[in-house]
C-alpha cells in the first residue's frame, strides 16, 4: 500500500467515480455503501461488490475508507457493527465513524480496525483528540471553520498523541458546523445528521442588505495553502463531493495530486477546477479569518453552462488506466532451464516459469529485445523501475513466450496484492445495564440571560447560565450549571473560566462538544451533555458517562418513543421547550447585509415564504433558531419515563418565561404558534 503523506483522499460514489478518482491520481477514497452514509442519496456500494472494489483500489495501491459518518438509531447499531466485520475482513483501511457509541463497540470488537473520527463529530479544537484517542482514533476529520492559526495548533496536539489530521481542502461547505444542522429535518424531515440532507439552505433565506441567499456559501478551495497544510502535518488532503460527477471528481483530484507531489498545476488545469463545479468562484474565508459577504454565492447559469464546457478536456485525464505501482522485474533466461520471471512491489514477490529456451538457428535473442517485451504493461497499473536480465548467449526466446509470462506474472501479482489474510475479531459487546429511573422528570431551565430568571424558582431542579454570565449575579441556594461554548476558539481562556468559575461553587457544566467535555473532565466538574453530541442510543450515553457525563441530554432527532425506551446508565432528558438551534454559524449570515459593529445581535432571517428565524450571537458564532418554540407541556404524562426536562429560552421575555415554567409544573395547552419538533415524526 501506498502510505505517502499527505495523501490526497477522493470522493467515490458511483463505480465510475470510482474509476476515475482511481486514475486521477488519489492515494486513497472513501465511500458509503447503500445505508448508514452521509450520503444516502448517491449511488453507493452493495455490500456485495465492495469486495471486489477494495481488491480493485488495492491492486493500485489505493486505501479504501468506509463511511459510516451518521448518527445511528438503537436498531441500527448492530447492523452497522456487522456490515463494518465484514468491510473489515475485506480489506477495508478505515472507517469514518460519527457515531460514539458505535465506535466503541468496534474498538472493542476490532482493535486494529483504524477509526476515523468524521467531521460530523465537529471537533473544533485540541482538547477533543484526548477523548478520542481513549476511544482508539487514529485520524481526526477537522471542522472546515478551523482557521489556518487554530489547526496549526490543532496538528501539533495531534501528532504528540499520534493522532492523523485530516483536512477537507475543496468541495461544498454548509452554513453550519457539520453535525450540528438540524434545518433539513425540522422542515423537510429529512435528516443532514443522518445523510439525508435536502440542501434548504441553498434555497432563497434573506437578511436585510443582503444577496437573498444569505444561508449558502461559495465552496471550499485550498489548493494556494497545499504547502502550508504540508508542513502544518496535515495528513490527508480530503476533496468533498460523493454526489458530484466524475469530470470533478477528476479535476480536483488531478489538481491536488499534481500540488502535493510539488509539480506545477496549469492554469487551463485550475480554470477547469473552477468551471467543472463552483458557486461563482471559491472561498478561503475560514482558513484565513476572512468571515462575511465575500464567502456567499450561488450556482448560476452561468456556473452551470461552463462546466458542460470542460468534459471532453477531463475526459482525458481518466481514460486510461494510471500506471502508478512501481515493480522490479528479474529474467534468468539460461540454457538447460525453464524461463523464470520474478516481479516486485516491494513487498510482494511472484515468480512463474516458462519453456526452455531454444538455441538459435540464426539470430540470438539479446537483452534489449527481451527487455522491450517485459516493458510492455499498458493497460495495467505496474511500470517498472527496474530490469534484470541474465540471457545466456545463442538462445532464441519467441515474444510469444516473453509476453504470456509477462501476464501472468503481473496477474499473480496483482491477486496477491489484493489478498487479505483472515483477521481477529472478538464478538461485539452491547449494553445491556439499566437503572432505574425517576418517573417525574425534573425541570431544567436554560436562559440566556440572568434577568430572565424568575423570583420564584420552586420546582426548578438546575438552572443553566451562559459561562461568560456574571455569576456573582445569581440568586444563592441554587443548583448552577454553566453552559460552554459551541465552538471553543480559546481553550486556556475557557479553561481559566471555569477555574474561577469552580472557585465560586459551582461544579456543574453543560457541554455539547467533545473539547468542552474534556476540559471540565479535568477540572472535575460534573457533566450534562447537551444536545450536541447527538446522543441517539444507549452504546452512546455509555461512552459519555465514561467521560464524566451523568446526564445526557438526547439528540432532538430522536423519536420521543424510541427516546423513553434507552437503557441508560446515566440520567436521560429531552430538549422539552425552546426554539431549536437549527444551526451553529461561524460565519453569521447577518454578515451578508452589514457589519458586526452596526448589529444588535439579535436579528433574524426570512424564508421565500416570509417565515422569520430568529439568529443569535455568542462569542464568536451565531445559532439560528427556528422561527417557533417546541412545546410538550400537554403532554407531560408521556415524558414521565425520562429524568430531566430542559426548558430553553432564548427570545422570552420575562413573562414569558415564567408562564411556561408553570405549564411544565402543572399541565397547560399549547400556545397559538408552536411545533412538536421531531419527537412525533419519522425522521430518516
Amino acid at each position: 500500500m501506498n502510505d505517502r503523506l499527505p495523501e490526497v483522499l477522493s470522493p467515490v460514489g458511483s463505480a465510475e467515480s470510482l474509476y476515475t478518482a482511481v486514475r486521477s491520481g488519489a492515494d486513497a477514497v472513501y465511500l458509503g455503501c447503500k445505508e448508514l452514509n452521509a450520503r444516502r442519496n448517491a449511488e453507493n456500494f452493495d455490500i456485495d461488490k465492495l469486495k471486489s472494489v477494495i481488491a480493485y483500489c488495492h491492486i493500485r495501491g489505493v486505501k479504501v475508507y468506509l463511511a459510516l459518518n451518521i448518527m445511528l438509531k438503537q436498531n441500527e447499531i448492530k447492523n452497522a457493527v456487522d456490515l463494518v466485520i465484514k468491510a473489515y475482513t475485506f480489506g477495508v483501511d478505515g472507517v469514518i465513524v460519527e457515531d460514539l457509541g458505535l465506535a466503541s463497540v468496534l474498538h472493542n470488537a476490532i482493535p486494529e480496525l483504524p477509526l476515523h473520527a468524521s467531521t460530523q463529530m465537529s471537533v473544533y479544537s485540541p482538547s477533543a483528540l484526548y477523548i478520542l484517542k481513549e476511544l482508539g482514533f487514529v485520524r481526526v476529520v477537522v471542522a472546515r471553520e478551523m482557521s489556518k492559526d487554530n489547526l496549526k495548533e490543532f496538528c501539533k496536539v495531534a501528532k504528540s498523541l499520534d493522532i492523523q489530521v485530516e483536512v477537507f481542502v475543496h468541495g461544498a461547505i454548509c452554513m453550519s458546523v457539520s453535525g450540528q444542522c438540524l434545518l433539513s429535518a425540522v422542515l423537510g424531515a429529512r435528516s443532514g445528521n443522518r445523510g439525508l440532507c435536502a440542501g434548504p439552505c441553498r434555497l432563497p433565506f434573506a437578511v436585510p442588505n443582503g444577496t437573498g441567499y444569505d444561508l449558502s456559501l461559495k465552496d471550499l478551495s485550498l489548493y494556494d495553502y497545499v504547502n502550508e497544510l504540508k508542513n502544518m502535518g496535515v495528513s490527508s488532503f480530503k476533496i468533498e463531493g460523493r454526489m458530484k460527477r466524475p469530470e470533478y471528481i477528476a479535476a480536483a483530484t488531478s489538481v491536488f495530486r499534481t500540488a502535493v507531489d510539488g509539480g506545477t498545476v496549469t492554469e487551463k488545469l485550475l480554470k477547469t477546477l473552477k468551471d467543472v463545479f463552483s458557486r461563482s468562484g471559491f472561498t478561503d474565508g475560514y482558513f484565513t479569518s476572512n468571515l462575511g459577504r465575500d464567502m456567499f454565492g450561488i450556482r448560476t447559469k452561468d456556473d452551470v453552462i461552463s462546466s458542460k464546457d470542460t468534459f471532453a478536456y477531463l475526459h482525458d485525464i481518466y481514460r486510461n488506466e494510471r500506471q502508478s505501482v512501481k515493480i522490479s522485474i528479474d529474467a534468468v533466461l539460461k540454457k538447460g532451464e525453464k524461463a523464470k520471471l520474478t516481479v516486485s512491489d516491494g513487498l510482494n514477490t511472484v515468480t512463474v516459469t516458462g519453456d526452455e529456451p531454444i538455441l538459435a538457428q540464426t539470430k540470438s535473442a539479446d537483452s534489449e529485445t527481451v527487455k522491450t517485451a517485459l516493458c510492455k504493461l499498458g493497460g495495467t497499473p505496474y511500470y517498472a523501475d527496474s530490469i534484470n536480465i541474465t540471457l545466456d548467449d545463442g538462445l532464441f526466446i519467441p515474444n510469444s513466450i516473453i509476453n504470456s509470462m509477462r501476464r501472468e506474472v503481473i496477474e499473480k501479482l496483482s491477486y496477491k496484492r489484493s489478498f487479505i489474510e483472515n483477521k481477529n475479531i472478538f464478538k461485539p459487546l452491547y449494553k445491556t445495564t439499566d437503572i432505574i429511573h425517576s418517573k417525574n422528570p425534573d425541570l431544567y431551565i436554560r436562559v440566556c440571560d440572568l434577568s430572565l430568571l424568575p423570583s420564584d424558582l420552586s420546582g426548578i431542579s438546575t438552572v443553566i447560565v451562559p459561562y461568560e454570565l456574571n455569576i456573582d449575579d445569581l440568586p444563592q441556594n441554587l443548583q448552577v450549571a454553566v453552559e460552554l461554548p459551541r465552538i471553543i476558539d480559546n481553550e486556556q481562556s475557557l479553561t481559566e473560566r471555569l477555574s474561577y468559575i469552580k472557585s465560586r461553587g459551582i461544579t456543574r457544566a453543560y457541554c455539547g462538544n467533545l473539547s468542552a467535555i474534556e476540559i471540565a473532565r479535568k477540572l472535575n466538574f460534573e457533566i450534562i451533555g447537551a444536545i450536541g453530541l447527538n446522543v441517539c442510543n444507549s452504546e452512546s450515553i455509555d461512552v459519555f458517562t465514561k467521560f464524566g457525563a451523568r446526564e445526557i441530554t438526547l439528540s432532538v432527532e430522536i423519536s420521543l418513543n424510541d427516546a423513553v425506551k434507552l437503557k441508560s446508565t446515566a440520567k436521560k432528558g429531552i430538549f422539552a421547550y425552546g426554539r431549536l438551534p437549527l444551526m451553529l454559524l461561524k460565519n453569521c449570515p447577518l454578515k451578508n447585509g452589514r457589519e458586526c459593529s452596526d448589529c444588535d445581535k439579535k436579528g433574524s432571517i426570512t424564508d421565500r415564504k416570509g417565515i422569520e428565524f430568529p439568529i443569535r450571537c455568542r462569542l464568536g458564532y451565531s445559532e439560528l433558531l427556528n422561527s417557533k418554540p417546541l412545546y410538550l407541556a400537554d403532554r407531560l404524562d408521556e415524558l414521565s419515563p425520562l429524568d430531566f426536562l430542559l426548558l430553553y429560552f432564548t427570545t422570552e421575555t420575562k413573562e414569558e418565561v415564567i408562564k411556561v415554567i408553570n405549564a411544565y409544573k402543572n399541565g397547560a395547552e399549547p400556545p397559538k404558534d408552536y411545533t412538536r419538533g421531531l419527537y412525533y415524526r419519522n425522521i430518516i
